[in-house]
């Protein structure tokens, strides 16, 4: 991706520092922002269903400090070292990777209201995953609590003439996150019942603009139309380049 584009950005949205270590996340990145031109930017987040590994996810707030300081130590040819609760950097650690920039432009994904404040504080980016749901996003810029930190929404997308059938696809791959993010959406009463619309774009390439358009009202900056996009993923993205784009421009 990075040799046949000029412009876009590149990146993760997101890592999670608990399954890569910070000094691996710092390399990569590192990396894609050099061969790219100093276009990467880093994702980062806690993630979800890591019990499943038996990982330790225990103070994820700190864990998450701790890996953008060393990412962001190691990105800036800092080797004084970092003595962390979770992650260490020894005094002389430094990148094996060639660095375009000393610092690379950083996402915090979350859906806490304390990880959100810190990250109003660190990040360039907020991002709220697996959500459409309009009403949410003044509730989180509130918890950012800072006008210069972009608020990015992603979720669950397909796109295809017959919106119909684009509407069920997107019922069948949603379904996984619904008891993830449907349980930490502060404005869904307890109980109640999710409804596709809150946690997906679905639709024809004038309804899922239409979505787009909505979230842009409602206070996001960015809005990422996430897999599986379409039939397939070429021929979704094929359609959000060609139909979609020209009616945001």
């Amino acid at each position: 991706m990075a040799r046949v584009t000029q412009r876009i950005r590149l990146g993760p949205a997101a890592l999670n520092p608990f399954t890569l270590h910070p000094y691996e996340i710092a390399g990569q990145i590192a990396m894609l922002d050099a061969v790219s031109g100093g276009r990467a930017y880093l994702g980062l987040a806690k993630g979800a269903w890591l019990d499943r590994l038996g990982i330790d996810e225990t103070r994820p707030l700190s864990a998450l400090k701790e890996s953008v300081a060393i990412i962001e130590a190691l990105l800036a040819g800092d080797e004084t070292g970092i003595a962390g609760e979770r992650f260490t950097l020894s005094p002389g650690t430094g990148l094996a990777y060639p660095r375009a920039r000393v610092r690379v432009p950083l996402l915090i994904g979350t859906w806490g209201e304390d990880t959100a404040r810190w990250a109003g504080t660190v990040a360039d980016e907020v991002k709220i995953g697996g959500t459409a749901n309009a009403g949410l996003l003044p509730v989180v810029r509130a918890w950012i609590d800072n006008p210069d930190v972009r608020l990015v929404v992603g979720c669950v997308t397909v796109v295809d003439e017959d919106g119909e059938w684009a509407r069920e696809r997107a019922a069948s791959v949603v379904q996984p996150y619904l008891d993830i993010v449907g349980r930490h959406d502060p404005t869904l009463e307890p109980r109640q019942e999710p409804r596709l619309e809150r946690f997906s774009i679905a639709g024809t390439p004038e309804e899922v603009a239409e979505r787009v358009i909505q979230l842009w009202d409602a206070g996001a900056d960015r809005v990422e139309l996430g897999t599986p996009q379409g039939r397939t993923p070429l021929s979704g993205v094929a359609l959000i380049c060609e139909r979609v784009l020209p009616l945001l421009r």
